[in-house]
């Protein structure tokens, strides 16, 4: 039987730099962050490797090539797998934060047609002035970020419980006009109970064609156990829904629901006692209750405000589907508030463009925004707890 030779990673990180110098940073710090890596992956397994043990929570499942731009240039580090997807290592989550701000920094300067010097001057910010960048450096990666950025939109999916639905609009000039273009994006909870982000699209409008096209596009891509739909009204991705997944329930927004209301509310003093009324509906702890609640309410608005009652007994049903999912769920999935940092980012960073010069760009610098949210949300903390 060959015996097994251990290799003290200290040992050779003292070599690194014994034999290289200042030059042999970055292999002594790619063995270090290795080892770290390494050693968090055997903490959360409960195990040591090639250890038989009955505390053993996952098994290992080899590493994953991850190269990251640090101080002392572009290392490629051997990121630890497990067969269930466990945490991600925090010394590698953390060095990923330089690989984000560049992505970002160059999307948004390619938009905003930023010289190549200035690009320079800014990443030397972000990653430090003792780090070279060339010219040459700049171009690649950014011929490299829209290939890095559609294979992101092309990962496969998997078993997502929840998907949570929305759109935002982007001023941008198509065939030589200013137009308002949909930014649709979808997020959904997995069955391990993390957010991820599972798609963007950039379209002319809501229609249901382009809602139809980017939901086949997730199904296509794994998309899989879905449970619950929850987005807001609008017209065409109701249409779409209905068209691709017709057998999963529907959560419209409980919040923008409330909104809706008050146009039927015509006077002022009415308003907080009418919104109080419809979120006592909504925080009703089971079914019955909310539809008791309901007929109540309706009945009692038949008399002041005949259009408002006709208005809530057609539409808060809608807003009811959540009642049939665990009580621990129902105020993560009532509404599409989970969205709604996304949106707020969004604004913030596309607000700086102001328009942009096609859609591509457009798609460009929403897409390394949203690969941003996607890997702080699969190292982070679990959203939702799955398990009974």
């Amino acid at each position: 039987m060959a015996q097994r030779v251990e290799c003290n990673p200290l040992e050779a990180a003292y070599a690194a730099l014994l034999s290289q110098g200042l030059d042999g940073a970055g292999e002594a710090l790619r063995i270090l962050v290795n080892e770290a890596a390494k050693i968090e992956r055997s903490e959360y397994l409960g195990a040591q490797p090639h250890e038989r043990s009955a505390d053993r929570r996952d098994h290992a499942n080899g590493f994953k090539p991850k190269t990251v731009l640090t101080r002392v240039g572009e290392i490629t580090f051997a990121a630890p797998q497990t067969r269930q997807a466990g945490p991600y290592p925090s010394a590698l989550e953390k060095g990923s934060r330089t690989e984000q701000a560049l992505n970002l920094a160059l999307a948004e300067m390619y938009v905003q047609g930023v010289s190549t010097r200035k690009v320079i001057e800014v990443l030397q910010r972000l990653v430090g002035p003792e780090v070279a960048i060339s010219s040459t450096q700049i171009s690649r990666a950014t011929e490299r970020l829209d290939a890095v950025l559609a294979a992101w939109r092309a990962r496969p999916l998997g078993v997502t419980p929840y998907v949570l639905l929305d759109a935002r609009y982007e001023r941008v000039r198509e065939a030589g006009q200013l137009v308002d273009c949909a930014v649709l994006v979808a997020v959904g909870i997995t069955d391990t109970g993390h957010r991820r982000v599972l798609g963007v699209s950039v379209a002319l409008s809501e229609a249901e064609v382009h809602w139809r096209a980017f939901l086949d596009d997730l199904l296509k891509r794994g998309l899989t156990g879905v449970k619950l739909i929850v987005s807001d009204d609008h017209v065409g991705l109701k249409a779409a829904r209905r068209a691709v997944l017709p057998s999963v329930p529907w959560q419209r927004c409980q919040f923008h629901l409330q909104q809706n209301a008050q146009a039927y509310v015509t006077r002022l003093d009415q308003r907080e006692p009418i919104a109080r009324r419809i979120r006592a509906i909504f925080n009703a702890p089971e079914r019955a209750e909310v539809q008791r609640l309901l007929n109540e309410t309706v009945a009692q608005w038949r008399l002041e405000a005949p259009k408002l009652a006709d208005w809530a007994e057609a539409n808060l049903p809608d807003g009811f589907a959540v009642f049939d999912d665990p009580p621990a769920h129902r105020v993560r999935l009532r509404t599409t508030n989970g969205l709604e940092r996304i949106n707020r980012e969004l604004k913030r960073r596309t607000r700086v463009a102001s328009m942009f010069p096609n859609t591509a760009s457009c798609l460009r610098l929403v897409s390394a925004l949203l690969t941003e949210f996607d890997e702080e949300w699969t190292s982070g903390r679990i959203y939702l707890t799955m398990k009974p």
